[in-house]
C-alpha cells in the first residue's frame, strides 16, 4: 500500500493539481454552477406536473383545467432551455474575475457573441408547407448548445483581456461615474469581440455544417457524449474523482468540471423524452452520477460512518462516525474524509475506491436491463437524502429505491472487513496509550 501511495503522490498528484488549478477547468466548474438553481427551480415544477399519485393528473385537470399541466411546466421551459445561455454569461464572468478585467462586460459580451452564433431562422413544417420562423432557436440555447456556450465564454475573456492589455481601449477621465467609463472600457472590445464572432458565422455559413453547433456536436459532442455516457467513460470518471479525493483534493469538482456539460446535456435529452412520454435514452446524467457515488458524499462513506457509529470499539472512530452521521445522511462527508481520516490512508482507500465502482457497476446494468428505473431528468439539491433523491429522480419509481439501498447495502459489506481492520488498529492504540 505505500507503494501505491508513492505512486500516486509521484505521478498522479502533480497531474491532479494542475488539473485543479487550471484556470480555464475552474471557470466551466464555477460558471456552469450558475445554471443550478435554476434546474432545481425547474425541476421542482416538473417533479410536480408529474406526480407520481394514482388520479393526480384528473384531480389537477378537473381543479385548473386541460391546459393545467402546459402551464405548469412554463418554468421548466424558461430554466432548462436557456441553460447555454446563462453558461455562456457565467463561465465569461468568472474567468472574468481570474483575468482581472470586468466580470459583467465579458458575461454580456459572451452572450451576444453566443446569440450572434445561434441561428435566428428556424424551418417548420406545417402539414405539407415549410414556414421559415425568424427567432431564436431554443432548441440551441439549452443543453445542445452548451458546449459552443463555454468556447464562446472563454475566448470572449481572452478576446476582452488582449485588448486592455494592448491598450486598445477607450479611457474616460476620473470624473466620469464608474459605471459609464466601465461601459466604454468594454466599447472596443465588444466591436471586435462581434466582428470575429460574425466572421466565424459567416464562414461556417459557407460550409456544409451550416452554423458553429453543428460542426461542435458532430466534431467534439458526440465522441465525448459516446464516451461520458458508456459504462467505461462512467466507471472511469467515478474512478478519477475517487483517486482525486484519496490525495484531498475534490475528485467530483475536478471531474465534474470536464464531465459535467456533457452529464447535463444527456439529463436534458432524458427530461424532453420524460415530457413526450417517449423512451428515455440515457443511463449516465448528472443525477445517476450523484448515485453512483455520492451517496453520502464522496465514496459512498455514509457506509463507513454506520459501521463506525455503532459497531467501532475503539472511542476514536466510534466518535468520529458519530460526529459524522448527520452531515453523512444529508451527503456531506468532510468530517469522516478528513477526520477519520481516509485521505492517504492506505486500509481505508482501497473500499473508498472500489464500493463506488462496484456502486456504479450495479446500478448502470440494473438500469440498462430495466430492473432499476431511469433518471427522468430532474436536478434537484445534492443534500436530499439517499432514498427521497433516488425516488424524485427516477419520477417516482420504487424500483430505484430498492436499487439503491441494496447497493447502499453491499456498499458497507465493502467497507466492513477493511474497517474492522481499522477500528483494531485504533483500538489497540488507545490500549497501548492508557
Amino acid at each position: 500500500m505505500n507503494k501505491i501511495n508513492e505512486f500516486l503522490e509521484k505521478y498522479f498528484l502533480p497531474l491532479a493539481m494542475k488539473i485543479s488549478g487550471n484556470i480555464y477547468l475552474q471557470a466551466i466548474r464555477d460558471g456552469l454552477t450558475l445554471t443550478m438553481p435554476l434546474l432545481i427551480v425547474g425541476s421542482i415544477f416538473l417533479i410536480f406536473a408529474y406526480l407520481p399519485i394514482p388520479g393526480y393528473s384528473g384531480f389537477m385537470e378537473g381543479v385548473f383545467g386541460e391546459l393545467w399541466k402546459s402551464r405548469i411546466l412554463y418554468p421548466v421551459q424558461v430554466t432548462y432551455d436557456v441553460m447555454a445561455m446563462v453558461a455562456s454569461i457565467g463561465v465569461a464572468y468568472r474567468l472574468a474575475e481570474k483575468k482581472r478585467v470586468d466580470p459583467i462586460s465579458c458575461g454580456v459580451i459572451s452572450l451576444t457573441a453566443f446569440l450572434l452564433l445561434s441561428p435566428f431562422s428556424i424551418l417548420h413544417t406545417i402539414g405539407e408547407t415549410a414556414v421559415t420562423v425568424t427567432g431564436i432557436n431554443l432548441g440551441l440555447v439549452g443543453s445542445k448548445g452548451l458546449f459552443v456556450a463555454i468556447i464562446v465564454g472563454i475566448y470572449t475573456t481572452e478576446v476582452v483581456k488582449f485588448t486592455i492589455d494592448k491598450n486598445l481601449i477607450i479611457k474616460m477621465p476620473d470624473s466620469v461615474p464608474p459605471a459609464v467609463g466601465k461601459s466604454f472600457l468594454a466599447l472596443i472590445p465588444a466591436i471586435i469581440t462581434i466582428i470575429l464572432t460574425l466572421v466565424v458565422r459567416i464562414g461556417f455559413e459557407l460550409t456544409s455544417f451550416e452554423n458553429v453547433h453543428n460542426f461542435i456536436t458532430i466534431i467534439l459532442g458526440k465522441p465525448l457524449t459516446i464516451l461520458g455516457g458508456s459504462f467505461i467513460g462512467t466507471i472511469l470518471s467515478v474512478l478519477a474523482a475517487q483517486i482525486f479525493w484519496s490525495m484531498g483534493l475534490h475528485g467530483a469538482t475536478i471531474v465534474g468540471s470536464v464531465m459535467t456539460p456533457i452529464w447535463l446535456q444527456m439529463m436534458d435529452e432524458n427530461r424532453l423524452a420524460f415530457q413526450m412520454g417517449a423512451e428515455i435514452p440515457n443511463i449516465t446524467t448528472s443525477s445517476f452520477m450523484f448515485m453512483s457515488f455520492q451517496y453520502g458524499g464522496s465514496g459512498l462513506t455514509l457506509s463507513l460512518v454506520f459501521l463506525m457509529t455503532f459497531f467501532a470499539k475503539s472511542k476514536q472512530l466510534r466518535e468520529i462516525g458519530k460526529i459524522s452521521l448527520g452531515p453523512g445522511i444529508f451527503n456531506i462527508n468532510e468530517p469522516v474524509i478528513f477526520g477519520t481520516p481516509i485521505v492517504m490512508n492506505p486500509i481505508l482507500l482501497v473500499p473508498f475506491i472500489l464500493a463506488p465502482l462496484v456502486n456504479t457497476t450495479i446500478l448502470y446494468w440494473g438500469t440498462k436491463f430495466g430492473l432499476i428505473g431511469i433518471t427522468t431528468g430532474v436536478n434537484i439539491p445534492w443534500t436530499i437524502p439517499a432514498p427521497i433523491h433516488a425516488y424524485l429522480v427516477s419520477g417516482g419509481n420504487l424500483s430505484t429505491v430498492f436499487g439503491v439501498l441494496v447497493s447502499l447495502i453491499v456498499t458497507t459489506l465493502i467497507y466492513y472487513p477493511f474497517f474492522k481492520m481499522y477500528d483494531e488498529q485504533k483500538y489497540q492504540e488507545e490500549i497501548q496509550g492508557e
